[in-house]
C-alpha cells in the first residue's frame, strides 16, 4: 500500500534533484575520519545495491495487477533510480580527490550483478520465481535497514553540532527522508508475490537472516578500506570499534540498538515498514530540503514554459 498522510493517500515520485560537490572536503565531518567514512560506505554500496532494486522490480513487475502498488512500485523504482545516480556523483567526486574506491566497488558489482542476477549463481536448481521471490525478501530486509537510517539521519542532532558540509548533510538527509517516505513498499511488493502464508514468511525470515550479517560485514569492510586509502591520513589508519562507539556518543552515528533492534521487528509475523519513521518527519523535510527544492523548481519552470 501507498503511504498515508493523515488519512490521505501520499503519492511517491522521484525528485530529480542535483548536487554540487565542488566545495564538499574529503572529510565533511570536520576532524571524524571514521564517522565521515563509516557513513560514506553508503556511497559504495548504494549505486549497485539501487540499481538491482529496480533490476529486480522489473522482473516483479508483470505479477502485480494491483493499480495502488503497481503505482507505488514505479514510484519506488524511480527514486531508488535516482538515489543510485547521485551517490555514483559522490564516488567520483571521491576519485577527484584521490580516494579510489573501485577496488572495492567491483566486489560490490559482482555481488549484485553476478552472485543476485537474474539467474541463479552456480547453476543451483533454484525455479525462475522462487528466486525472484527470495531476491525480493533480500530487497525488502534491505530496506528495513535504509528506512531505519533514514529515521535516524533525519533526528541526527549531533551531525548539525559538528558542522558537516551542508551539501552532503542534504544528500543525505534527502535520501534518508525518501527512504522513510516509501518505507513499505518494498515490504508490500515481497508480501503480494511472495506465496502461501507460510512458506512467505519462511522466506522473509531467511532474507532478513542472510541480508543483516552480509550487510553488517560490507559495512565494517567499506568503512576499513575507507580509512586506509584515505590520503588525508598519515600512517596506516584501521577501523576500529573504539573509534566508532565515540562516534556514536557524539551522535554521528546511529547506536548499535537503533540499527540491531531492527531485526527482531521485521521477525514478527504482524509487523509492517509503516511502523518505522515518520512520514509527516520525512515529507516536511523534502519540502525544505535544498536539492529537493531545486528540483520542484526546475520542474515548475518547465511546466510553464
Amino acid at each position: 500500500m501507498s503511504a498515508e498522510n493523515d488519512g490521505e493517500r501520499h503519492a511517491i515520485a522521484p525528485r530529480r534533484v542535483s548536487f554540487d560537490w565542488r566545495r564538499t572536503p574529503l572529510h565533511w565531518i570536520p576532524d571524524e575520519p571514521t564517522a565521515t567514512h563509516v557513513i560514506n560506505v553508503l556511497h559504495l554500496l548504494l549505486p549497485a545495491g539501487e540499481r538491482w532494486f529496480v533490476k529486480v522490480f522489473k522482473e516483479a513487475l508483470p505479477l502485480v495487477a494491483d493499480p495502488e502498488l503497481l503505482k507505488d512500485v514505479k514510484g519506488f523504482m524511480g527514486q531508488e533510480a535516482t538515489h543510485s545516480v547521485q551517490h555514483s556523483y559522490v564516488l567520483q567526486h571521491l576519485a577527484h580527490q584521490g580516494l579510489d574506491t573501485g577496488p572495492y566497488t567491483r566486489h560490490v558489482d559482482f555481488l549484485f550483478e553476478r552472485l543476485l542476477g537474474e539467474r541463479p549463481p552456480f547453476g543451483a536448481p533454484i525455479s525462475t520465481r522462487e528466486w525472484l521471490r527470495f531476491r525480493l525478501s533480500l530487497i525488502a530486509a534491505i530496506e528495513q535497514f535504509t528506512a531505519v537510517l533514514g529515521d535516524w539521519v533525519l533526528r541526527a542532532e549531533g551531525l548539525d553540532r559538528a558542522d558537516p558540509d551542508p551539501v552532503m548533510l542534504d544528500l543525505l538527509r534527502w535520501h534518508g527522508a525518501e527512504e522513510v517516505e516509501h518505507r513499505a513498499v518494498a515490504f508490500d511488493m515481497y508480501e503480494y508475490t511472495g506465496g502461501r502464508d507460510l512458506p512467505r514468511y519462511a522466506r522473509r525470515v531467511l532474507g532478513m537472516s542472510v541480508t543483516a550479517p552480509v550487510l553488517f560485514y560490507l559495512w565494517a569492510w567499506g568503512a576499513a578500506y575507507l580509512l586506509r586509502h584515505d590520503p588525508l591520513l598519515t600512517g596506516p589508519t584501521r577501523y576500529s570499534l573504539r573509534a566508532h562507539n565515540k562516534a556514536v556518543r557524539k551522535g554521528l552515528l546511529p547506536t548499535w540498538r537503533e540499527l540491531g533492534g531492527a531485526i527482531p521487528r521485521y521477525f514478527k509475523r504482524s509487523y509492517h515498514p509503516s511502523q518505522e519513521g515518520s512520514l509527516r518527519t520525512a515529507v516536511a523535510y523534502l519540502a525544505g530540503s535544498p536539492a529537493a527544492r531545486a528540483a520542484a523548481g526546475a520542474v515548475g519552470r518547465t511546466a510553464i514554459s
